[in-house]
């Protein structure tokens, strides 16, 4: 009897032990594999230039179903996307763009700005250390040089052992240099002029490849000296204003600034294919080129992940000639439409469908014509610079007896020569202070902070944080001074930016296809946010100045 419960126990304890085991072999079957990264076959990442976020939605109901709407509808909008600094312009946005961080970081703080060591205005893309390629002018003397940190690009390359490829490319220069970094395989830009030739630097190439010598001998780009008229009757762009206006910038050789725009008649009058830059044409040669460097490169052609950064500049030449208003911005924004979708069907149909990766944002806004918000009784106007540096040289002189205490004004900055303050015994923190409130005696102008204030202080809101992102204490100047809202210094007709103000700071920023959720956000995000993303996405280590942080809520 005893041996039967011995027996019995020892079974039930068997039974026990071989179920637990089935239980615990099962939950380890079935636990989910962890993904550590998404290792998508090349990511494309797109800077309209200029593009503020309401032209997704003032415009969303004459976009097609392949481009815009692809990405608001199958991919990651985020609606409260901002600038965080000042100024808000192509070079610190393509800039800050690709490195995650602001121009007080990366260095990049203007288009061209006034460089305190030289004594000398500098370009941030240019570089005479090296050669033009693809043409005999200077147009290829360009490097990244200025930039002082690395790109979400460079990360790439060097996570692979730059077996991963980077091309970029866009109508600026600085359109393509910055956001290919410091390692980009190759970056190209169009000449314009008489040629219509893409071009590059020898920081990049000796020579240019075949396919980029077969676009530049092809037609490709001739085909577009042809009228600009609308895509669709004119009569259905309810969504912008008069045709023929006061507000518009007029071609030369043009007598009205209304469609059509007659091309080949104005060509050698309005610098022959440079004139295309003004044009929606523009956008659709760099489709065409990208789409060249799609199968010239072979890219996204293996499990390696490759990088193709797109610019499309003409945005900006047309804003900036026509205004935001205007009925050539809308139609320049349905034709890039069509050539985001025919972007999209080819990555679909080489890389395969759901092997790639978009970004899409711009590097700026922009304000509507001043002139035109002034006639609709909106408070905006003009800084009569002019007639500003006028008193302002009156006060310099009679406060210090010269005006040479001031180096340069540029950028809405003020640079002062830190010798002859010190020659004439007068403390920097006492001079900044007197020339700031002085300053604000003009009436276009809002606020003033000064470079001690800058450095003393840590922002973390409003105008003063984003001007202090936009500080960088070697090349920044000692006084910056911002204009009142919806005024600026710039010709009455067209639009421009730069400024803090939230028209030329609020700009899209979507996400599509690989390792990218579908849905939307109205929490605020920043521009520095999106180069982290990616990284984050890929697994690569983020750029090395980045201040920004991978955005949750867009990754799977």
């Amino acid at each position: 009897m005893k041996n039967n419960n011995i027996i019995l126990l020892l079974l039930a304890i068997c039974i026990t032990s071989f179920a637990y085991g089935q239980r615990r072999k099962k939950n380890v079957e079935e636990k989910p594999q962890v993904e550590i990264a998404q290792s998508p076959k090349l990511v494309v990442g797109i800077v309209v230039d200029q593009m503020r976020y309401d032209y997704l939605t003032r415009f969303w109901n004459h976009y097609g179903e392949g481009g815009f709407k692809r990405l608001v509808n199958d991919g990651f909008n985020c609606k409260n996307n901002h600038f965080n600094y000042a100024p808000t312009s192509t070079g610190p946005g393509h800039a800050s763009v690709y490195t995650g961080t602001t121009p007080a970081t990366h260095g990049i703080i203007g288009n061209n700005w006034y460089d305190k060591e030289i004594g000398e205005e500098v370009y941030c893309a240019g570089d005479d250390s090296y050669q033009s390629v693809g043409t005999s002018s200077d147009a290829g003397q360009m490097s990244p040089h200025r930039m002082l940190t690395t790109t979400v690009t460079d990360q790439l390359r060097l996570h692979t052992q730059q077996r991963g490829k980077v091309i970029a490319v866009a109508l600026k220069d600085r359109g393509a240099v910055l956001p290919g970094g410091h390692m980009a395989n190759a970056a190209y830009w169009f000449e314009g002029g008489s040629t219509g030739n893409w071009i590059t630097s020898s920081f990049y190439m000796d020579a240019l490849p075949q396919w980029v010598n077969d676009f530049n001998t092809s037609d490709a780009v001739e085909a577009y000296k042809k009228p600009w008229n609308t895509l669709k009757p004119i009569n259905t762009y309810v969504e912008s204003g008069l045709d023929a206006n006061s507000y518009e910038g007029l071609f030369d050789g043009e007598t009205t600034t209304a469609f059509p725009h007659d091309l080949p008649n104005i060509w050698e009058a309005n610098g022959e294919f440079s004139l295309l830059r003004q044009t929606p044409y523009g956008n659709s040669i760099t489709a065409d080129f990208a789409l060249a460097a799609l199968d010239g490169e072979d890219l996204g052609a293996d499990t390696i992940t490759d990088f193709l950064a797109i610019s499309f500049s003409s945005t900006d030449y047309v804003g900036h000639f026509f205004g935001v208003n205007s009925k050539e911005v809308q139609d320049t924004y349905l034709r890039l439409d069509q050539d985001l979708a025919r972007i999209f069907t080819a990555l679909d149909e080489k890389v395969g469908a759901g092997e790639y990766t978009v970004f899409l944002t711009a590097d700026h806004a922009a304000i509507n014509v001043p002139a035109y918000l002034a006639d609709q009784k909106v408070p905006a106007g003009y800084l009569d610079m002019a007639r500003m540096r006028e008193e302002f040289n009156e006060y310099l002189q009679y406060k210090y007896g010269t005006t040479d205490v001031v180096k340069n004004i540029s950028n809405y900055q003020i640079f002062l020569d830190h010798k002859i303050l010190t020659n004439l015994d007068i403390d920097l923190d006492d001079a900044e202070e007197d020339i700031a409130k002085e300053l604000l005696n003009y009436e276009a102008v809002n606020q003033v902070f000064t470079g001690h204030q800058m450095w003393a202080n840590e922002y973390t809101e409003g105008i003063p944080y984003i001007l202090q992102n936009g500080y960088n204490q070697k090349r920044s100047g000692d006084i910056m001074f911002v204009p009142r809202p919806g005024f600026i210094s710039y010709g009455r007709t067209g639009s421009t930016h730069g400024s803090p103000m939230i028209y030329d700071t609020h700009t899209p920023l979507l996400f599509y296809g690989k390792g990218i959720k579908q849905g939307s956000t109205v929490n605020r995000t920043e521009i520095p946010d999106i180069a982290p993303t990616i990284a984050a996405l890929l697994g690569i280590a983020f750029p090395n100045g980045t201040t920004g942080k991978p955005i949750g809520e867009v990754l799977k």
